[in-house]
């Protein structure tokens, strides 16, 4: 079962200034209540007793809201400061900073009404966001920004915020303490797939291995009459249509899903990047594509060929949109477009992104191991729609980890091929595949359907310090 987060909880700190109308803060909060429990979202917020209205507007305040946050920072996933007025800049700062809290921090700020701007009635919330960020910035606390410099609580744009600032909480979360799984050697001749794990551990990622021999040991050990095998059988039958694959390929496939489960569970493993080829088809006689497709769909996701980061990118993606992320190769131009190409892969998409998917075998490796053994691989054509692809990779030569992001098109346009396929429009993609190229990227990429990649630039180069090149069209 995936750990990534379907239910957030919000600090919630209302920002107050004494020579401002403190009865806007008793607003908001009645104002805050409703959207939040419009979009499902938890929140924390001191009272009317702990504070004057809730608010916080001097160092006491800061401290009493800093010890409630305190007191819940392991179910806080975000802090939200809402400023119905100008707000004590420095108090929101010191609430923030005394409580420890290390997740991300969305701004907003009320609007005036022009029939509004007398002393009983106005706000200055305007120009108190701006003296906030100033002292968050000097705290060292990095922020997020609305839309729109002002925005109502009540109107559609912060709903459409709120949304946005989840995926970023959750994408942060999800990326803090994540355990990657390594089943089996990377195929010695992809050195594209080598990574740092040193350089991991010091984004809070750790990376369990565990050896394909004792996989297959497992795998021979296992009773064909336990449960779980037939349970496995029927998940894999539903993934994707196995009409033309034999009964004995079907049972072993399913044995193998029990073995990875069962270690996935054991070592809270979030996502995972197998060796498929070519040990699994001399030893098995099948492929491990569908598994890996099933596992995605489940927004645990796998990536081929030992691909950690691969997998890690997989991850950021299906976390921050909540839909299933499949990895790629950058694999054909299409035809003259240069702003076209194919992603493919042998057969391991998650279904669900696929139209008619299918099971059978994986011709390109049955070269080598002969296709009776490759049965397995998922076959299908992506759906058309919005597709953000993003990669994460380990530089060893400069200390850091680094990534590019953007978006693009899926499109239906014909192609005639087997596999895992999707034909995709990028614009201005060949400076894409040129700076993929000059910064050493791998060939891989992870990909979904989903419009994030604001989210994952910000996300990463804001609250993980990664560095995230974000391609635009502009």
């Amino acid at each position: 079962m995936s750990k990534i987060l379907d239910q957030l909880t919000f600090a919630v700190i209302i920002g107050n200034r004494g020579f401002f109308p403190s009865y806007l803060v008793a607003e908001a909060r009645q104002d805050a209540a409703v959207v939040f429990d419009r979009l499902g979202i938890n929140t924390l917020m001191l009272n009317e007793q702990q504070t004057h209205l809730g608010g916080v507007e001097t160092w006491q305040d800061a401290k009493v809201c800093a010890d409630l946050f305190r007191a819940h920072r392991d179910e806080i996933h975000g802090v939200v400061v809402l400023l119905p007025n100008f707000g004590d800049e420095k108090a929101v700062a010191d609430a923030i900073r005394l409580s420890g809290l290390t997740v991300p921090v969305l701004i907003q700020a009320e609007p005036d009404a022009l029939n509004k701007m007398g002393l009983a009635t106005r706000r200055d919330s305007f120009c108190g966001k701006i003296s906030l960020c100033n002292n968050l910035r000097q705290h060292g606390i990095p922020y997020t920004l609305t839309q729109k410099h002002v925005s109502a609580l009540s109107g559609e744009t912060f709903a459409a915020d709120l949304v946005q600032f989840s995926q970023t909480c959750r994408l942060v979360y999800a990326m803090k303490g994540v355990r990657v799984g390594a089943i089996g050697a990377r195929p010695t001749s992809f050195n594209t797939v080598r990574y740092s794990e040193k350089m991991l551990e010091r984004l809070g990622a750790s990376v369990e291995t565990l050896d394909l021999s004792e996989i297959f040991t497992r795998v021979a050990r296992l009773s064909d009459n336990d449960l779980r095998v037939g349970e496995k059988l029927t998940i894999l039958k539903n993934n994707a249509d196995a009409s033309a694959i034999p009964a004995e390929k079907l049972h072993t496939m399913a044995k193998l899903f029990v073995v990875i489960s069962d270690w996935v569970i054991a070592n809270d493993i979030d996502t995972t990047a197998i060796q498929c080829w070519t040990s699994l088809q001399e030893n098995l006689g099948i492929n491990v594509c569908s598994i890996m497709s099933v596992m995605s769909g489940q927004l645990m996701p796998s990536a081929c060929e030992v691909d950690v980061m691969g997998a890690l990118s997989m991850y950021a993606l299906a976390s921050c949109s909540l839909a299933p992320a499949s990895i790629a190769d950058w694999n054909n131009n299409f035809g003259d477009d240069g702003d076209k190409c194919v992603l493919f892969h042998c057969g391991n998409f998650a279904s669900e992104s696929l139209e008619n998917p299918t099971m059978g075998t994986a011709d390109i490796i049955g070269t080598t191991v002969g296709c009776e053994n490759t049965c397995g691989a998922v076959h299908g054509r992506m759906k058309a729609g919005p597709l953000t692809y993003f990669r994460l990779s380990t530089d060893d030569f400069s200390g850091r980890i680094k990534a590019y992001v953007g978006e693009g098109l899926v499109l239906d346009d014909p192609l005639d091929t087997v596999g895992c396929r999707a034909v995709v429009q990028v614009p201005k993609l060949e400076p894409l595949l040129r700076y993929i190229c000059e910064q050493g990227f791998e060939h891989h990429v992870a990909m979904n359907h989903s419009a994030t990649a604001g989210v994952l630039h910000e996300a990463f180069t804001k609250y993980l310090g990664v560095e995230c090149y974000w391609h635009q069209r502009d």
